[in-house]
């Protein structure tokens, strides 16, 4: 199966500012050629009033979170949401997990995003959702507590995680280990020991209010940056979410041991946790994605929402709006993203030989034109109304703005009824 899609306003992240006007030949969900194609396709897209985009990498959610969704949405910080969320989680079994996940994979399509690295427990649930969706995802195995805890996860969950990713290979098993304040460190050294045999990733919480890093220095006489540095979690590919909290020192330390700072500005807004050094982050030469966190801490997972907020957030945070230029926050959400996640040899980019994770986005509406100035239309203009067709390896998850591989309204109607179901419990 071939497509071409035609005439459109190209930006393929692989050149800062670049955009051009021309054509992407898909075949097989590959990327076979961009710029002016002749070739024949079998089917033929005209774009030629859309600015197609490698699609967006959300490198920080918890997916199955839609649940919770307006809910406890006044808690004075951090500490105090959680201490309302982590009872309704106690609540949750396998057939709630899957049917919110499968309305936060459609959110997720919606907004123009195919991949996401997510943190939750049961994640074979999730996983089958992730499946029915037709997307990526970078799932999490999930560790708290302490070192006995990651044994028993590692013995009886982490199979039944392999075994539903199964042949997948849109699918890969990182360690997620909470944070410093739920998991000790010998929580973390087994988990880091496990994905170091797997050949995964660590994916964590890190320094993401000011009170997480005033008692892990009480605690342990070291901030959170400090103490996994010291006993060997950035030993293995790292992305660290949230990163609000880091001084000059550690940023060092990130820097050092290749870290990737997912930046989640919705969420820590919301929250008051803080808001991220992206700028300094950046001028260090750390990697910067971004991600929407989970959608009771945002309340939503819209990374075209996130653009806008991230943008608009370190323009007042440094007072200078080439704080985080257009293009920079765009890189962040496609380019930077991959990276992060490893998986920067695949997607992220609109190029030959990558596999075609593309969306289309459409600029004849009110909100967007003219389009002066592309990079600026799609970060300050754009929403999720204007994503018109997403492609995931080159098979059509949304077009012309419909979802096509979940039923919407089925989806929504069976989320509502296992929110009803949970609060009664």
């Amino acid at each position: 199966m071939t497509t071409l899609i035609k005439n459109a306003t190209i930006i393929p992240m692989t050149e800062r500012d670049l955009a051009l006007r021309g054509d992407i030949l898909i075949d097989n969900g590959i990327i076979k050629a961009v710029g002016s194609v002749k070739d024949k396709a079998d089917e033929i897209i005209d774009a030629s009033r859309m600015i197609a985009i490698p699609s967006f990498v959300d490198g920080h959610t918890h997916l199955a979170m839609t649940l919770m969704r307006n809910y406890k949405d006044t808690s004075e910080n951090l500490q105090d949401w959680l201490s309302e969320i982590f009872p309704i989680e106690d609540k949750l079994n396998d057939e709630d997990i899957y049917q919110a996940s499968r309305l936060g994979a459609l959110e997720l399509i919606d907004s123009g995003c195919t991949v996401f690295a997510d943190m939750y427990f049961n994640a074979w649930s999730t996983i089958r959702a992730v499946k029915e969706a037709g997307m990526r995802a970078v799932i999490g195995q999930s560790f708290m507590n302490d070192k006995d805890d990651a044994d028993f996860r590692i013995r009886e969950l982490a199979p039944r995680i392999q075994e539903a990713i199964g042949n997948s290979d849109m699918i890969r098993l990182d360690a997620a280990v909470h944070a410093v304040y739920t998991s000790t460190p010998d929580c973390y050294e087994r988990a880091t020991e496990w994905a170091k045999e797997l050949g995964a990733r660590m994916h964590t919480h890190l320094s993401e209010t000011r009170k997480e890093v005033d008692d892990c220095i009480k605690q342990y006489g070291k901030t959170p940056v400090e103490l996994l540095e010291s006993i060997g979690v950035f030993s293995i590919p790292c992305y660290a979410a949230h990163g609000v909290h880091i001084n000059e020192e550690e940023m060092d330390i990130l820097k050092e041991h290749n870290v990737s700072v997912v930046h989640n500005p919705s969420s820590n807004m919301k929250l008051a946790s803080g808001i991220a050094p992206v700028k300094r982050y950046r001028e260090k030469g750390i990697n910067v994605a971004l991600g929407t966190d989970g959608d009771s801490s945002n309340n939503n997972l819209s990374m075209m929402k996130e653009m806008n907020i991230a943008a608009l957030l370190q323009t007042v945070a440094n007072m200078t709006p080439s704080a985080a230029r257009p293009y920079d926050i765009l890189e962040m959400a496609t380019k930077c993203g991959a990276s992060a996640l490893g998986l920067e040899d695949r997607i992220g980019t609109i190029e030959e030989g990558k596999e075609a994770d593309i969306t289309l986005i459409n600029t004849a509406d009110v909100n967007i034109s003219p389009v002066n100035d592309p990079f600026s239309a799609i970060v300050f203009s754009a929403d999720r109304k204007n994503i018109d067709t997403v492609f995931c390896r080159g098979r059509k998850l949304k077009e012309h703005g419909m979802l096509l591989t979940l039923d919407k309204d089925e989806v929504i109607r069976k989320t509502e009824e296992r929110w009803e179901d949970i609060l009664r419990r």
